[in-house]
């Protein structure tokens, strides 16, 4: 079943481009979090798409996503397991949506959670512009780690997820502005990915 689009997000391609190399760094150092035997959460954010094409060679690994594009990178690894949440496709964020999304993800407890955001406020936290993203991804996993190009921190968007400090670990770029950086280093542990 299609969801109709109402956002007035940019297209799942279109973000996806922007800061593509940035966002490749983010997905190899996150990926490196990420142990044998592992369960992990993966939102439908461009940049965790790059943490499973980072996955993908590792062993004995069961993702959980509402991706479609996390899907597609580890579809053919033999090694790590996927389990799609179900739910209603979203065109504009290439993912699933809605009640089984909340019922999957309000039953498991997994040991990591990647997740994206469109922004980093440093008065109203982590922020996105997509309503509809629930903040039962949060409570998914033991660990909550914030995956985010540098071009996003300092900025607001539409919807508050979370505050920063709600965040065990936020991963960002080496673009990351020095005075963002120590900012940010006061609310959470940062790793800069090279």
């Amino acid at each position: 079943m299609l969801a109709p689009s109402t956002s007035l997000e940019k297209s799942f391609l279109e973000r996806s481009a922007k800061m593509a190399r940035a966002k490749n760094a983010i997905g190899r150092e996150a990926a490196k979090l990420v142990r044998e035997g592992d369960t992990v959460v993966l939102d439908s954010g461009t940049t965790t798409r790059y943490v499973a094409r980072y996955l993908a060679s590792r062993h004995n690994v069961t993702v959980v996503t509402t991706s479609l594009a996390v899907l597609e990178e580890l579809a053919g690894s033999p090694s790590v397991q996927v389990r799609l949440t179900g739910g209603v496709y979203r065109r504009s964020s290439h993912d699933l949506t809605g009640n089984s999304v909340v019922d999957v993800l309000g039953g498991i407890y997994a040991d990591k959670v990647f997740f994206g955001a469109a922004a980093l406020s440093f008065h109203r936290g982590v922020m996105n512009f997509d309503a509809e993203m629930p903040s039962v991804f949060l409570r998914a996993a033991r660990e909550r780690i914030l995956v985010i190009d540098s071009s996003k921190i300092g900025e607001e968007a539409a919807y508050r997820l979370c505050a920063v400090e709600k965040c065990d670990k936020v991963v960002t770029d080496k673009g990351i502005k020095p005075a963002d950086l120590t900012r940010l280093r006061k609310l959470s542990n940062v790793l800069v990915a090279d």
